[in-house]
């Protein structure tokens, strides 16, 4: 019906109709009618068509109107981020958000257009879709006997007016939950009543608490969930039937020694004409997790599994993540198996994909492997199988490296930080993550069966969902080409014709160039975000044709909906039309879901963290420590610490001299002096300051460092 509505709309004679006459044009038979109103106020809801002043319905399209997603900044403005991927962001003012907040859902018309280079239209908010922020975490203040909630995320630009009868008994500096009661019209204030208080400004515990409240992260599971949970996480000798039997294959586990939920093993043998023959074995979820059950809708809802320095907030109870569907060793296990024989180019030649059971020999962690390989002639010295399988899994990451950087895959070296917590939850050091051979030797085997499972579906013209990477926008490459030149690099002459090489040879022409770190970061935010779609339009940064999430269904909802495709395509076939249009529309539906829940928990995790970094320095103040110069700006430059925690050093410090900004070369140079302070330069710092509500981190300058 929604489709039949908007073919209708399009056509060139269409001008807008009230629903009534909407309805007689269309010919809609009285049993269709709830349907049909139904219909209306979901593409109403969706942004794809709009109730004008006049009561009549029209395509937002046709009326220059855009559907997207606020992004708030802070002071009040925002941008507008349309669902059109061909559209450039909108640059919307305060007084043109009309009430909207952060991650509201809108439509927009574009008031004011931009003709140069780079530069941002202007619009403004005709209409509220959908609110994002009815529960919102914050800090009660009190002035004069009013109350206010400072939200946490800035990007909400807006503070919460309390009434004290519904503050709740929150007293001044308490962190709060706030429940919106009366949302802002144009530039009336936004009320609420407090609904939760989560502890005192900086408690031990508050900060987390804190996270988990503002990204509205679910906590626990449902009774019924979890009566679901207990119910199906058993194994049956029925489960075992109509399996291809691989518990005699030597299979083992990699993964972080902090690891709980193990979702994939694998194996490796080799053909009599000496090709590889990798198994990568994965948990077989589905088998557990059925469509529609509880099970099922609450792992929709949460998306994937969300990780912070002191938990886990899972996407499915430990009863199946932790237990039934973890690949614990010794224990049989229900997986699907992608069995492929690679050549020595990196090509699989053959593949396969079944139900299995399988029996993981060995649970090892990245730091055993790593000494393995590393040398250490002792560890597995008892099991030499175990060692002949990690040195041949090691030569074949070599040719699946070799592989993907032929077709000019990017690989960004950007240093990750591992927060160690003490029992209290304190931090007591943040040190860099290692990426070793045994972390690399597992991203490939990972990569090769994620591309091999989508490959296959693809093929097959079955419905699926795919892991997508788009090419970068021409105003991001635009805005990368100003900030190379520069540094004497260039994108070259095509930049309509831009590949994954351009950039793979622009990042090995930068390493270990002074301005390495803020060009491969400038580099980063030139590329797309990886989302989920139906839609394969390949991944840009692996430079693969296809390409899909197949390999952790313990912790990702797209994983588990396409295991289900695999396993229904096992059994049967063949689709009708009709199922093959209805699971369309349930992987659309999903991949939207699983896009957007991905991106909460990448802010939550990122957030958390940040949280960690400040409570680590505030312990350091006045303490002095070496790091290198990762960006330089007009009010000053950042420094990073070998443990990874970025600071700044604002140019106010700098009280020598008066300093000034060369945004062609990003450098600041005394006027006097000539002091420079460039990218790359290493320097000590004193940690001065650390604004512990906004994750922020302030250095003093001491001394420039020679360089080794």
């Amino acid at each position: 019906m929604k489709q039949r509505i908007v073919d209708f709309m399009e056509h060139k004679d269409f001008r807008p109709l009230k629903p009534e006459d909407l309805m007689d044009a269309m010919e809609i038979q009285n049993p269709q009618l709830n349907e049909f109103f139904a219909a209306l106020r979901e593409l109403e809801r969706e942004g794809v068509v709009m109730l004008n002043k006049k009561r009549r319905y029209g395509l937002c399209r046709h009326m220059n109107l855009f559907a997207g997603r606020i992004e708030g900044k802070g002071p009040g403005y925002g941008f507008f981020i349309p669902d059109q991927r061909s559209r450039s962001d909108i640059y919307i003012s305060f007084d043109n958000l009309h009430g909207a907040l952060h991650n509201d859902r809108v439509l927009v018309r574009v008031v004011k257009e931009q003709k140069f280079v780079n530069g941002k239209d202007e619009g403004e908010v005709v209409r509220i879709l959908e609110r994002a922020n009815s529960r919102i975490v914050g800090v009660y203040e009190e002035d004069e006997g009013v109350g206010f909630v400072i939200p946490d995320d800035k990007r909400i630009g807006r503070d919460i007016y309390i009434p004290k009868s519904v503050n709740g008994g929150a007293r001044d500096g308490d962190v709060v939950v706030a429940e919106i009661t009366k949302w802002p019209e144009r530039k009336n204030e936004i009320r609420g009543m407090v609904t939760e208080i989560v502890g005192r400004k900086n408690a031990p515990g508050t900060d987390m608490e804190t996270v988990i409240r503002k990204y509205q992260l679910p906590e626990k599971f449902s009774e019924k969930v979890m009566e679901n949970a207990r119910r199906v996480a058993k194994s049956e000798g029925a489960d075992l039937l109509h399996r291809t039997d691989l518990r005699e294959t030597l299979i083992i586990t990699i993964d972080g020694a902090d690891a709980r939920d193990l979702d994939d093993a694998v194996s490796l043998s080799f053909t009599d004409h000496g090709n590889f023959l990798l198994g990568v074995h994965i948990a077989d979820v589905g088998h557990y997790v059925k469509v529609g059950s509880p099970l099922d809708r609450e792992a929709y809802h949460r998306g994937t599994s969300v990780y912070f320095p002191d938990r886990v907030i899972p996407m499915l109870p430990k009863e199946l993540s932790n237990g039934i569907c973890s690949l614990n060793p010794q224990e049989d296990r229900l997986t699907l198996t992608c069995q492929m024989e690679i050549d020595g180019k990196g090509r699989v030649v053959r593949e396969e994909i079944l139900e299995s059971v399988i029996r993981s020999a060995k649970r090892l962690t990245y730091d055993e492997v790593n000494a393995v390989l590393d040398g250490d002639e002792f560890l597995f010295e008892k099991h030499p199988e175990i060692r002949e399988l990690l040195f041949g899994l090691d030569r074949l990451r070599g040719v699946l490296t070799a592989k993907r950087r032929r077709r000019g895959a990017l690989d960004f070296d950007f240093p990750e930080a591992k927060v160690i917590l003490n029992d209290d939850g304190d931090v007591t050091e943040i040190k860099k993550r290692r990426h070793g051979r045994g972390e690399s030797i597992i991203e490939e085997c990972m990569i090769a069966a994620n591309e091999t499972v989508a490959t296959e579906y693809f093929n097959r013209d079955i419905p699926f969902i795919y892991r997508v990477h788009d090419l970068p926008s021409d105003d991001k490459v635009m805005e990368l080409k100003a900030v190379l030149a520069p540094f004497g690099y260039t994108l070259g002459q095509k930049l309509y014709d831009i590949k994954p090489h351009t950039f793979q040879r622009l990042l090995e022409k930068i390493k270990g160039s002074p301005g390495e770190y803020l060009l491969e970061t400038e580099i980063l935010r030139t590329m797309s975000h990886a989302v989920y779609d139906t839609e394969n339009r390949g991944h840009f940064g692996l430079a693969s044709d296809c390409y899909s999430h197949f390999t952790s269904p313990i912790r990702r909802y797209p994983d588990l909906c396409i295991h289900r495709v695999i396993k229904d395509m096992l059994h049967m076939p063949y689709l009708s039309a009709e199922k093959e249009d209805k699971l369309a529309r349930r992987l659309n539906d999903a991949a939207i879901q699983s896009s957007l829940k991905e991106r909460i928990a990448e802010d939550a995790e990122r957030d958390a963290v940040d949280v960690k970094m400040a409570q680590y320095m505030a312990a350091h103040i006045g303490e002095v420590f070496s790091g290198v110069i990762s960006g330089v700006t007009a009010y000053g430059f950042f420094v990073e610490l070998e443990n990874t925690v970025n600071g700044l050093v604002h140019v106010s410090s700098l009280e020598d001299d008066y300093y000034e900004f060369h945004a062609g070369t990003r450098t600041l140079m005394g006027t006097r002096n000539r002091l420079c302070f460039r990218l790359g330069d290493l320097v000590n710092i004193r940690v001065a300051r650390v604004n512990l509500d906004e994750h922020l981190i302030d250095f003093d300058f001491l001394e420039f460092l020679e360089k080794e």
